[in-house]
């Protein structure tokens, strides 16, 4: 071997294929000749090679397993048989240069991207990757024009010269396209990228009439920028200029969706090219836009968002019919909007019966740094593959201007690689693709369609760009990137690279021009841009809002049911399957449930709940419920989906009586989510955003974790019809009680509701008995309002047995905004009114029992907003004599209701009356963490109920 290279002669003195591995590879390469699955994937790939390296005779014939063989000869041996001696090929040395190439090809598969032509600035220099150079496997420039076997890929040819091989893979793997795939485990769609990228060299083949059409959204891009710059200097737009070829990609997507049979797509994006894409790709009317530029855009809405915020929505035409296009609303959080669109997505492909997401298709464009920096991001990947939260695949486009926000170094941007190393946590291809060639932007957009169509997974289209400008229109770059703008100052732009490309292939010297000064006109004219856009189609699968619009919160549905129907409702969940073996602590759970179905006992907050998704499913209203432990519940009242203790399969033997309540009925969907709060809360809101029919419900494990999802409650829940003009029936189940189990599972945080309740957004409400919790779940769907609802559900209520209800208080009356006092005192002996929410009422019912306080009422306030006024001063009215009110609450004072509720009370008092606190001092952490201490104060809050008024007391 001593013409091998130096470097080559290294790496065989280091490979895992030489020295003292021998013996352990030997065995692994039996083991896959036995069984290829049984090794793992990286040698399977390397052995697979091995299987396509000819004969010596130049037949096919396959490898078989070794040691049968040596072992068979062995025992004739042993029987006086023929001896045998091992030999070796005569031609070794060929065989090693076979090989060779199969590595060969294996690493541009795997890493040639990093050798792609990805930067429109051509900054840095080529990376030194040894595994690409053909001297690393010991070939000379006497080897290039042997001929090797090159049947396993898809170049055409099943041999091909050593430098005809190098040139296809450069080309196809090293070219304005940088592909990703190897690490798909999947065989299948790992050779269908291989097919598709090597059959044309990842090198586009457009007609003209295509290519021009290319340079037209090009103009169009560019055109929208230079105008609004020109025209309202320094107002922030968040400019596309420098990644004009996205809004050629998204036309290409969008046009070949359709085509392909898809009906909606759904988008989600933050700031940069938003305006563009409203014009560009919608069809937003750019004299809308002026307007909102010019501060003269009809405002309808009580707090209205900057126009880089807003959705929209239009029909296009497609060679395979309209479809409905949608860009979700989205705040300036970057990537909160991507489970957003997943739900919105999911409620779609559920109205529209399209289980694989055939008919509709989730977009969501990122940027680099916020692709590879919020944690979001991951969050929503991983609902990708999951049964409850699966859209069929979503395409992501990353706008990579390769400069963040304001990150000064490159080596702060990231940890990783590539911006989107993230995806590969569930396998998504990438194609990292150079924004200066439009071409392959468009090519790389119609494969990773075709992928998605083709297998329902997630792809990734990373346009390397960048940003001509600042992150907006009022920053100076070049104060923290000089060099990098210095190359951008120098670039001509993308459109003019591509116009004058075209002008060389015989186009049209004047094309760029002419384009340039028709968008130029139609921007003057404030025309549409998007041709044709569909003004007056409507879908059939559009959700009519209008039933829903304009209702007041004081409108109430009849939410009890007759006796019959409730019986009927409770055999069905309460009957399971024959031969189907229930947990003995569940069987005892359904025995109680068919005794509280019959009015035998009481009804506790589970049968509550499930009497209402009963009857709501029965009714024809779907219900949705998710979150880290719904089938069950976190404290194990629940027990909505049954589990067979004598299955024999983990998929298998579940039964959820829900979902056979009757025939025809809506159904019921319960799903354990993964650990997330922030990616599945935000899912859900947007499924229920694009479904008002459906009760839609998130249930935190506690509710102390919502905290961990505070973004999608601040900037979608709570404040998104104020801006956006979007109401949404989304329920929210946030388990909330002190019971000493410290400061990470006491308190939902009541109080931050409380400061986000404003111009009737939201709904707060704090039931204590299971009729409650059913007539409100009920409520919530048979009114005609569609308002955010947030449950501060129990904890230890939901076994206190003074919380369960009688059969009665179901088959009639409704939910009580505010629970009178329940015990018969007489009105005029009354002093004092305590008014309280939640559990601290049964502890002060308790410790008015044992001081004989019958001077002492209780009002429970049960839905804290709206304030329910009428009821409340109804309430305090009925005892005249009263001097003395008293709001007492479970949490410090700093926290729970206190702060927000002391006004609605002092508004409902009577001239002489004295308002005051009974709690916990005010506190840093929502709860204390020793038990004997949690004990005294909860002592001490109940006594200080009844005590002396003391320290802040509001006098009416």
């Amino acid at each position: 071997m001593s013409d091998q290279s130096s470097v080559y002669s290294a790496y065989r003195g280091n490979s895992y294929l030489f020295g003292g591995n021998a013996p352990y590879v030997e065995e692994m390469y039996e083991n896959y000749l036995a069984n290829p699955t049984s090794v793992p994937q990286t040698w399977r790939e390397y052995f697979d090679a091995l299987q396509h390296v000819p004969a010596s005779d130049g037949s096919d014939a396959k490898d078989v397993p070794h040691m049968p063989v040596i072992n068979a000869f062995a025992e004739r041996a042993k029987q006086g048989g023929t001896r045998v001696v091992g030999a070796r090929g005569a031609d070794s040395e060929l065989a090693r240069k076979r090989t060779a190439v199969q590595q060969l090809i294996a690493a541009y598969r795997n890493v040639g991207c990093r050798w792609a032509d990805l930067d429109p600035l051509k900054r840095a220099e080529r990376e030194n990757i040894p595994e690409l150079e053909p001297s690393f496997y010991g070939f000379t420039a006497a080897d290039q024009e042997a001929v090797f076997n090159t049947s396993n890929t898809f170049f055409g040819r099943d041999s091909m010269s050593l430098r005809e091989l190098i040139n296809a893979l450069r080309e196809t793997y090293c070219g304005s396209i940088g592909a990703e795939y190897m690490y798909i485990s999947d065989q299948g769609r790992k050779r269908w990228w291989q097919q598709k990228l090597e059959s044309i060299r990842s090198k586009a083949s457009f007609p003209n009439e295509k290519k021009k059409h290319i340079l037209e959204r090009l103009t169009a891009a560019e055109g929208l920028e230079r105008f609004l710059h020109t025209k309202y200097v320094g107002q922030k737009r968040f400019s596309l200029e420098g990644g004009e070829s996205f809004i050629a990609s998204m036309d290409e997507l969008i046009q070949q969706a359709g085509a392909r049979g898809v009906q909606e797509i759904v988008i989600g994006m933050a700031h940069r090219g938003r305006l563009n894409v409203l014009v560009n790709t919608l069809g937003k009317m750019p004299a809308d836009l002026f307007a909102e530029f010019e501060h003269t855009a009809k405002e309808d809405l009580p707090a209205g968002d900057v126009k880089y915020h807003q959705g929209f929505s239009s029909d296009v035409s497609t060679p395979g019919g309209p479809v409905h296009l949608s860009l979700a609303f989205n705040p300036s959080h970057l990537e909160i909007v991507n489970p957003v669109v997943e739900g919105s997505v999911r409620a779609r492909m559920d109205r529209r019966a399209d289980p694989k997401g055939k008919q509709v298709l989730p977009v969501l464009v990122h940027g680099d740094a916020a692709f590879a920096g919020q944690g979001v991001v991951q969050e929503t990947l991983a609902l990708a593959e999951t049964r409850g939260y699966f859209t069929g695949g979503t395409v992501h486009i990353v706008i990579n201007n390769q400069i963040g926000f304001t990150t000064s170094d490159p080596r702060d941007a990231r940890s990783t690689l590539y911006c989107t190393d993230i995806v590969k946590m569930i396998e998504a291809p990438v194609l990292h693709v150079n924004g200066d060639d439009p071409e392959a932007v468009v090519l790389a957009t119609q494969l990773a369609l075709e992928y998605r169509m083709e297998f329902a997974k997630d792809v990734v289209v990373d346009i390397i760009c960048f940003r001509k400008l600042g992150h907006n229109e009022q920053d100076t770059p070049s104060l923290t990137q000089p060099l990098m703008y210095k190359k951008i100052a120098a670039h001509p732009g993308t459109r003019r690279l591509y116009a004058d490309k075209l002008a060389a292939q015989g186009l049209g010297e004047s094309l760029g021009d002419d384009m340039g000064k028709a968008y130029r006109a139609a921007m003057d004219a404030g025309k549409h841009t998007v041709d044709p856009v569909l003004s007056n189609f409507k879908s059939k699968y559009a959700v009519d809002w209008q039933p829903y619009l304009g209702k007041k919160w004081t409108d109430a549905g009849d939410t009890a049911i007759p006796t019959a129907e409730w019986r009927r409702l409770a055999e069905r969940i309460t009957a399971v399957p024959e031969n189907f073996t229930v947990h003995p602590l569940v069987r005892k759970v359904l025995e109680d449930r068919a005794a509280m179905g019959r009015g035998d006992v009481n009804v506790d907050w589970g049968m509550g709940e499930h009497m209402a998704f009963a009857s709501l499913v029965a009714s024809g209203y779907p219900v949705r419920l998710s979150g880290e432990d719904v089938g069950r519940g976190t404290f194990t009242h629940r027990h909505a989906v049954l589990h067979d203790q004598n299955r024999e399969k983990w998929n298998e033997g579940t039964y959820i009586p829900l979902q056979n309540v009757t025939e025809n009925q809506a159904p019921f969907t319960c799903i354990d989510s993964i650990l997330s709060e922030e990616a599945v809360l935000g899912f859900e809101y947007g499924y229920a955003s694009n479904d008002p029919h459906t009760l839609v419900i998130w249930e935190a494990q506690f509710g102390d974790f919502a905290n961990g999802a505070q973004v999608v409650i601040d900037q979608f829940i709570a404040s998104g019809e104020v801006k956006w003009g979007r109401i949404n029936g989304i329920t929210l189940m946030l388990p909330h009680g002190y019971e000493g189990q410290g400061p990470e599972h006491s308190s939902a945080r009541l109080e931050r509701f409380m400061q986000l309740s404003a111009d009737t957004n939201i709904q707060v409400c704090q039931p204590t008995t299971a009729s409650q919790i059913f007539h409100l779940l009920r409520r919530q769907m048979i009114r005609p309002l569609r308002k955010p609802l947030v449950i501060m559900t129990p904890k230890s209520l939901l076994r206190n047995k003074d919380a369960t209800s009688p059969l009665s208080e179901f088959t009639k009356g409704g939910f009580q905004t505010v629970i009178p006092e329940n015990k018969d005192l007489k009105a005029d002996k009354v002093k004092r009114v305590i008014v309280c929410s939640g559990k601290v009422y049964y502890d002060l019912a308790k410790k008015r029992e044992e001081k004989g306080a019958d001077d002492v009422a209780i009002l429970r306030v049960e839905q804290l907003y709206p304030f329910p006024h009428k009821v409340f001063a109804a309430e305090l009215r009925k005892y005249p004599n009263t001097t003395d009110i008293v709001w007492c609450q479970d949490e410090p004072q700093n926290q729970g209701a206190w702060f927000f509720i002391q006004h609605n009370i002092h508004e409902n008092m009577l001239e002489g009356q004295k308002l005051g606190y009974a709690g916990r001092a005010a506190s840093a952490s929502p709860a204390v963490g020793y038990a004997h201490l949690h004990q005294e104060q909860q002592k001490a809050l109940v006594d200080g109920a009844f005590a002396k008024l003391k320290g802040f007391v509001l006098t009416k």
